[in-house]
C-alpha cells in the first residue's frame, strides 16, 4: 500500500488536517514530512523551496482528485470507504467508468444466457414434445470456454474490488467474501465438467449464476435484505393461511366423505379422495383457479354446500391474501425506507468528505495550521468541471455555485449545492425559429398551439374509427372477397395529413425543437414508416382506384401491407397519452418502474432463473410425447387406469405439451404460466402423475415465491409510485406534459420521510474512514 500524504496513520501525523502534513514546507525545522521522521534538520535552500512547491502542487492535485471521486460517490450513492491514494483513485474511476461497468454487465448477461444454448439446448422452433426436433447440442468445451472467460473476468472484478476497499473493509463485506466462494466453487465444478467430458448429470454452478447479478447491484442487495427482514411478518400471515387451509381441509374431508351411495360421491371422487388431494384442491381454490369447478359436484347435490366454499374463499382469498399484500407493502416499505436512509447518509457523507478534503487543500495552500471552515468558489468550480455527472445536474450545480458572490462556501452551503440532484429535471426546449414576416409568425403561433395537437389527435381517432369499421364489415369475409379500395384510399388520405402535420410542426418549432420532444420523435418516426409503406404500396400496386386488384402478389400481398399500415396507425394513436393527464400519469408511472425499479425485477429474474434450473434438474424429460401415454396410472388410486386425454381440464386434454422443463426457455414460460395461476392445477397434477406426488411441493413453493410474494410486492410499489406522482402533480406548478417527462428515482419516492444526518454523525463517520484521516 502506498504511503501517500493522505494515507498516513493518526499516530504519525500531528497536523490539524491529518490528510496532509504541510508543516514541513511551511516550517523548515519540522521533524516530519508526509508521516516520515526526518533524521536531521536542514536549512531552507532554493532547491528545497522548489521541492516543497512541487510537493504542494502534487498534493493539491491529489486533493482535487479525491474531492472529485467523493462527489461522484455521493451522486451514485456509493460508499467512500476505499483507498484514496493517487493510483488507487485512477483505478477506482476506471473501474466505475461506463465502459468497465457495461463490460461487467455484458459478462453477467453472457453467463446467464449460456443456459439457453448449453445442454439441454433451447435452440428449437417449438418446445412441444409432440413436434420438437432434436435440438442442436453444443460440442463439449464450447459453453465451458465461454464460462471460463466469464469466471476470469469475475476474478479480476473481485480482485480490483478487494484491493480498492482494503483488508479491513474486505473482512466486513460478506457479499464480497461470498463472491469469492461462488467463483471458486463454480471453477471447481467447471473442472469436474471437463474431467467428465461434459457428461455429468448435475451442474451445480448453474444454480449459482444468478449470484453474479445480485452482487453487482447495491439496490438489489438492499432489496434482498429488506425481504429477509420482512419474512417474519410474512411467515406469520402464511401460518395463519396454512391453519385456515388445514381446518377447511379437515372440514371438507368430513363433509364430503365417501358414502354408501356411489352416485353421491362425485365430490369425494374428484377433489376430496385423500388428504393430499383435498389440500391441493383447496389450495388451488385459494387462487380461484378451479372455481367453480371444485364446487359443482357438491352444489349439484345440495345447494347449501356452496356455503362451505364461499366461506373458504371469503376468508382466505379476500381477507388473508389481501392482508398479506398489506403486510408485504407496509413491512417492505419500512425496511426499504431504512435502506434509502442509508443511501442518503452515503450521499451526504461523500459531499462532506469532498468539502473536508478541499478544506485541507485550502489549508495547505495558505500554509497555516488552523482548520479552514470554508472553501474557495473557484476551487469548487474547477473540481465540478472534472466530475462525471449528467450534464443538466452539473450545469445546475455550477450555476448555483456561481451565485455565491462572497467567493467562499461553507460546509452547509456546499451540501445545499447538491440539493439540485433531488429536484425534478425539466427538459429545456430549444427556442422557436424567429420569423420576421408577420404572416409567418401567425402561422407559427397556430401550428405550435396546443389545440393543433388536439386536432391531430381527433384526426387520428377518426382514422382508428375508420379502421374499426372496415374490420367489422370484413370480419366474416374471405380474403378474396375483401375490397381494399376504400380502406387503402382512406389510409392514404390520413397518412398525407400526418406528413403535413409533421412538416408544419417542424416549421413552428424548428427541427431541433421538434426532435427535443419525445412525443414528436415517436410521432415522426411512425409517420415516416407509414409514408415508406404507402410509397411501397404505390410502387407495387399503383394508386388506389375502383378496379384495384388485391390478388396481385409481390414480396407481401396487398392485404398484408394494408394490415401492417393499420397496425402502425393504431400504434401511432398512443400519441394521445401525454395529452390526457391521468393516462400520462399512468404511463409515466410504468416508465419509472421500468427505469428505476430494475432492482426488484432483477431479483425476480434471479428467482425465475433458480427455479427454472431447479425444475430442469428435477423434471427434464418427465413429460413424454403422447402415444401410448393417453392411459396413465392414477397416482392417487394405483390400481386404476384413467384416460386423461379424454378427462376435461387435464394437461393432456388441454394440450399443454409445450409447457415442460425439457429446456431453459420452456421452463421460463412454464413458470410464468404458473405465476399467472390460471389452470396451474393442470400442471401440478400432470407432473405429479408423470413423476412423483412430491413434485407438488416445487409448484407450491414457486406459487408462494412468485405470485404471493413478488406480485404483491410489485402491486405495493406501483401504488407507492402512483400515489407519489399523483401528489406531486397536484402540488406542483410543473405542466402535465413536463410531468410526463420527469423521471423519479426510488430515493425520491421516500424523500419526504427521510431524516437528514447530523453534523456530528457525518464527522464521526469521516473519522472512521479506514484510509482518509481528517482532523478538525
Amino acid at each position: 500500500m502506498e504511503t501517500d500524504p493522505l494515507l498516513v496513520s493518526p499516530q504519525e501525523n500531528t497536523s490539524p488536517c491529518r490528510g496532509l502534513d504541510t508543516s514541513s514546507c511551511s516550517n523548515p525545522d519540522s521533524g516530519y514530512y508526509g508521516g516520515t521522521l526526518r533524521s536531521r534538520r536542514f536549512s531552507r535552500t532554493a532547491t528545497e523551496s522548489a521541492a516543497c512547491n512541487m510537493i504542494q502542487q502534487d498534493d493539491g492535485d491529489l486533493y482535487m482528485q479525491q474531492a472529485t471521486v467523493f462527489i461522484e460517490d455521493a451522486v451514485q450513492y456509493r460508499s467512500i470507504n476505499h483507498r484514496v491514494d493517487s493510483k488507487s483513485l485512477r483505478l477506482y474511476r476506471w473501474y466505475y467508468s461506463k465502459i468497465c461497468q457495461w463490460g461487467l454487465g455484458a459478462t453477467i448477461f453472457v453467463i446467464l444466457a449460456v443456459a439457453f444454448i448449453e445442454k439441454p439446448s433451447s435452440l428449437t422452433v417449438t418446445s412441444d414434445v409432440r413436434y420438437r426436433m432434436a435440438p442442436w447440442e453444443p460440442p463439449c468445451g464450447l459453453t465451458e470456454s465461454i464460462e471460463i472467460v466469464c469466471f476470469l473476468i469475475f476474478v479480476a472484478d473481485v480482485a480490483v474490488k478487494s484491493y480498492l476497499i482494503g483488508w479491513e473493509e474486505f473482512r466486513k463485506n460478506k457479499w464480497l467474501i461470498a463472491y469469492i466462494f461462488v467463483i471458486a466453487f463454480s471453477i471447481l465444478d467447471w473442472m469436474v465438467s471437463l474431467g467428465l467430458h461434459c457428461e455429468e448429470a448435475l451442474r451445480v454452478r448453474r444454480l449459482l449464476r444468478p449470484f453474479f447479478l445480485l452482487q453487482n447491484s447495491s439496490l438489489m442487495k438492499k432489496t434482498l435484505k429488506c425481504i429477509k427482514r420482512s419474512l417474519p411478518e410474512i411467515i406469520s400471515v402464511m401460518l395463519l393461511l396454512a391453519v385456515h387451509l388445514c381446518l377447511f381441509t379437515m372440514f371438507g374431508m368430513l363433509l364430503f366423505a365417501r358414502g354408501k351411495d356411489s352416485n353421491g360421491n362425485a365430490e369425494w371422487q374428484a377433489y376430496f379422495r385423500n388428504l393430499p388431494d383435498s389440500l391441493t384442491s383447496l389450495l388451488v381454490l385459494l387462487t380461484t383457479a378451479n372455481n367453480p369447478d371444485v364446487m359443482i359436484p357438491a352444489y349439484s347435490k345440495n345447494r347449501f354446500y356452496c356455503i362451505f366454499f364461499i366461506l373458504f374463499c371469503g376468508f382466505g382469498t379476500y381477507f388473508l391474501m389481501n392482508l398479506l399484500t398489506a403486510i408485504i407493502y407496509n413491512q417492505f416499505r419500512g425496511y426499504l425506507l431504512i435502506s434509502i436512509q442509508t443511501s442518503l447518509l452515503r450521499r451526504r457523507l461523500g459531499i462532506r468528505a469532498a468539502f473536508e478534503v478541499m478544506c485541507c487543500q485550502g489549508q495547505s495552500m495558505a500554509g497555516i495550521n488552523e482548520h479552514v471552515e470554508t472553501v474557495n468558489t473557484e476551487m469548487v468550480l474547477k473540481i465540478l468541471q472534472g466530475v462525471h455527472i449528467k450534464p443538466f445536474y452539473k450545469e445546475a450545480i455550477i450555476q448555483k455555485t456561481q451565485q455565491c458572490t462572497d467567493g467562499s462556501i461553507s460546509a452547509n452551503q456546499f451540501q445545499k449545492l447538491f440539493d439540485e440532484l433531488d429536484k425534478d429535471t425539466i427538459k429545456q426546449y430549444p427556442p422557436k425559429p424567429d420569423y420576421q414576416h408577420v404572416f409567418l409568425q401567425k402561422l407559427q403561433f397556430i401550428f405550435s398551439h396546443h389545440y393543433f395537437s388536439v386536432a391531430g389527435n381527433v384526426v387520428a381517432l377518426a382514422n382508428i374509427i375508420c379502421i374499426c369499421t372496415a374490420l367489422v364489415i370484413d370480419a366474416d369475409k374471405a380474403v378474396s372477397e375483401r375490397y381494399d379500395y376504400f380502406l387503402g384510399a382512406i389510409n392514404c388520405f390520413f397518412i398525407v395529413y400526418y406528413l403535413l402535420e409533421m412538416i408544419l410542426k417542424i416549421f413552428a418549432f424548428g427541427f431541433k425543437g421538434y426532435v427535443s420532444r419525445s412525443s414528436n420523435i415517436f410521432d415522426g418516426f411512425v409517420t415516416v414508416v407509414l409514408l415508406c409503406l404507402q410509397i411501397t404500396i404505390f410502387a407495387t400496386y399503383s394508386f388506389p382506384h375502383p378496379r384495384w386488384d388485391p390478388d396481385v402478389k409481390a414480396f407481401m400481398s396487398l392485404w398484408e401491407m394494408v394490415r401492417l399500415v393499420n397496425m402502425l396507425i393504431v400504434f401511432r394513436f398512443l400519441r394521445i397519452i401525454p395529452n390526457i393527464k391521468l393516462m400520462a400519469l399512468v404511463a409515466s408511472t410504468l416508465l419509472d418502474l421500468v427505469k428505476n425499479l430494475r432492482a426488484f425485477a432483477g431479483i425476480l429474474v434471479v428467482v425465475y432463473y433458480v427455479f427454472a434450473v431447479l425444475g430442469i434438474m428435477l423434471f427434464e424429460g418427465v413429460i413424454t410425447a403422447p402415444g401410448n401415454m393417453s392411459a396413465v396410472v392414477n397416482s392417487s388410486a394405483p390400481n386404476t387406469t384413467v384416460n386423461y386425454t379424454a378427462t376435461c381440464g387435464t394437461y393432456e386434454q388441454l394440450e399443454y405439451w409445450p409447457n415442460n422443463f425439457d429446456d431453459f426457455a420452456a421452463a421460463l414460460v412454464l413458470l410464468y404460466n404458473i405465476m399467472v395461476v390460471n389452470n396451474w392445477q393442470a400442471f401440478m397434477d400432470a407432473f405429479a402423475r408423470y413423476s412423483t406426488p412430491w413434485s407438488k411441493l416445487y409448484f407450491v413453493a414457486w406459487w408462494l415465491t412468485s405470485s404471493v410474494m413478488w406480485v404483491n410486492l410489485f402491486v405495493a410499489l406501483i401504488l407507492e409510485n402512483f400515489i407519489h406522482k399523483w401528489d406531486r402533480i397536484h402540488h406542483s406548478s410543473i405542466s402535465d406534459e413536463d410531468q410526463a417527462e420527469c423521471q423519479m428515482t426510488v430515493q425520491s419516492m421516500f424523500r419526504e420521510f427521510l431524516q437528514e444526518p447530523t453534523e456530528e454523525e457525518l464527522l464521526s463517520k469521516l473519522e472512521q474512514h479506514p484510509h482518509l484521516n481528517i482532523k478538525r
